[in-house]
């Protein structure tokens, strides 16, 4: 059997508020536990001036203990 321990996403979100929602949705899911989340701005610069920001999430999703797994879990992108 295989078994889905845990995965990292990352996520582009336009505003500090939608990430934070973003991240209080994550919380409440029950398929997993959150091991870990961070927000962070993101710039692109085009000869030093700032031409697009955004907010970058980064989730750590723990689906099973590698020493006690319960359930199996197939990861499916579309």
């Amino acid at each position: 059997m295989r078994y889905l321990l845990e995965v990292t996403e990352k996520y582009r979100i336009d505003t500090e508020n939608e990430a934070k929602a973003f991240i209080e949705e994550q919380k409440k899911d029950n398929k997993y536990s959150l091991k870990k989340y961070a927000s962070e701005q993101k710039e692109r610069k085009v000869k030093g001036e700032v031409v697009d920001t955004w907010m970058q999430v980064t989730l750590v999703k723990v689906f099973n203990d590698a020493k006690e797994p319960v359930e199996e879990f197939e990861v499916k992108y579309e």
